[in-house]
């Protein structure tokens, strides 16, 4: 074997090849993870109705309820990614994944303001820490000419998980009381551990960056590529990129916020957060503002649960988008749109199918916006950070998400009707599009790679895939 045959770039022997029935399955486990997240952040919305009827509290009372689980996400995915980037994504997504649904059948005993607010935020720091990971593996396992429609399809689970506990909870609540909504919440996403255990496997990127195990990643690269043969080959994972210092010995973190990527990481940071807060208003208080303007409990679950159902097909078109032209550019304009379309929905009180029609639009692009961000992020930072530069994003990004809830919960306090919400949410909508617009203002330009074997550097710097070698 030659000298170029012994080294093989793992992401770019991913990239040579077509999409998978492993990498199929990968994407199917990762969107149920997610699709977990959107019945969680559903279920709480759905069922505040029916504490406050059943407990006799204020409405604004459920507001630290509504907020608990998401500050829970932030911390968890804060934690999360620098030790993931340590010991890997699937260790740490397959333990989230377990703790989270254990937590939230525990919130269904629950009886009173104080515990279901704990037993919230001790499923929010489970799913915290889950989130990240899918995404990071996602990417890690996508080819790069579909890296963002397939991180983006992955991100229609948390649409449908949204639809689906809409959907479930007008059925449920009547039936078996506002309980069985956290516990099929529970039960799920234990039996998704099971599944992660048996057939999610760790990234082959991971594995590479840290010189492990040659044949356990031959053994990966082979379920993706049958015809392929790795006998004797060393794989690593190769960054095109300016070196911010020496890779090698910073943290992950310390990467994120060098020189090179400061500036880009604060945009990201600033957009998310505000997108977030957008998107968690909307999530958790619309069944409110609905039956404040006259709509049945029932109505205004079925009404809500249009928001969600245009994010599945707005993620793939954005995706599919982003894959052709510069994805900053693409997220912020359709952030101004959220922007145009909140205004519009302002007015669309009294015509119930004008006010779904808009509603239907503005969760399209709402959530497509803000899903979108985590491809961003995924193709924005280094194999050694991604994980961390990710998870930063979502975990102080999910700020946002608390603060959403917690303006909800005051300006139902002072009494603000639906126009006035919607209308007050073109502010934030602007300034994640500016956020997104100025992220790679500052980004220089690529250059050497940061982890290739010494014997592969000169080869990293030509024109061609980066020096990889991909084996048919």
């Amino acid at each position: 074997m030659t000298r170029s045959e012994r080294n093989v770039d793992v992401q770019a022997f991913i990239d040579a090849q077509r999409f998978s029935p492993f990498q199929w399955t990968i994407l199917v486990l990762c969107f149920l993870v997610v699709a977990a997240d959107g019945f969680d952040t559903a279920a709480v919305g759905f069922i505040a109705p029916s504490l406050v009827q059943q407990w006799g509290i204020a409405r604004s009372a459920l507001g630290p309820v509504m907020s608990a689980a998401l500050v829970g996400l932030g911390i968890g995915a804060l934690a999360a990614g620098p030790f993931a980037d340590r010991i890997g994504r699937k260790t740490v997504l397959v333990l989230s994944v377990f703790f989270f649904g254990l937590w939230s059948l525990a919130a269904a005993r629950a009886t009173s303001i104080e515990s279901l607010t704990l037993l919230r935020f001790f499923t929010g720091l489970g799913l915290g820490a889950a989130m990240p990971n899918a995404v990071t593996l996602m990417s890690e396992y996508a080819p790069a000419r579909i890296r963002a429609v397939a991180v983006n399809a992955m991100f229609c689970g948390f649409s449908c998980g949204l639809a689906i506990g809409g959907l479930a909870s007008a059925w449920l609540i009547p039936q078996f009381g506002w309980p069985s909504v956290l516990v099929a919440g529970g039960v799920g996403p234990i039996v998704l551990t099971v599944l992660l255990m048996v057939l999610l496997p760790e990234s082959a990127q991971f594995l590479a960056v840290r010189k492990q195990a040659d044949q356990r990643i031959a053994g990966i690269l082979q379920r993706i590529a049958p015809q392929s043969r790795f006998d004797g080959c060393h794989f690593f994972a190769i960054d095109v990129r300016h070196s911010a210092g020496n890779a090698r010995t910073k943290g992950a973190l310390s990467i994120i916020l060098s020189a090179r990527y400061r500036f880009g990481t604060l945009m990201l940071w600033l957009a998310y957060f505000m997108g977030l807060l957008i998107y968690y208003l909307l999530t958790n208080w619309l069944p409110t503002l609905f039956k404040d303007t006259g709509f049945s409990g029932e109505k205004a679950a079925l009404m809500t649960s249009l928001f969600p159902l245009g994010g599945v097909l707005g993620n793939l078109c954005v995706g599919w988008i982003m894959d052709r032209f510069a994805g900053h550019r693409v997220i912020a304009f359709t952030f101004v749109l959220v922007g145009a379309l909140v205004l519009l929905v302002g007015q669309g009180v009294g015509h119930q199918v004008w006010l779904g029609t808009l509603i239907f639009l503005t969760g399209t692009v709402a959530t497509s916006a803000v899903t979108s961000m985590s491809a961003l992020a995924a193709s924005f930072y280094p194999t050694r950070a991604r994980a961390t530069g990710v998870a930063w994003m979502l975990g102080i990004g999910r700020i946002g998400g608390v603060a959403g809830a917690l303006v909800g919960a005051a300006l139902m306090g002072l009494g603000w009707k639906f126009g006035a919400v919607f209308s007050l949410l073109a502010l934030p909508a602007m300034v994640s599009a500016s956020g997104v617009y100025l992220m790679m203002r500052r980004v220089l330009h690529k250059d050497a790679p940061e982890d290739a074997p010494e014997d592969a550097q000169d080869d990293a710097s030509t024109d061609e895939a980066a020096g990889a070698v991909a084996l048919k």
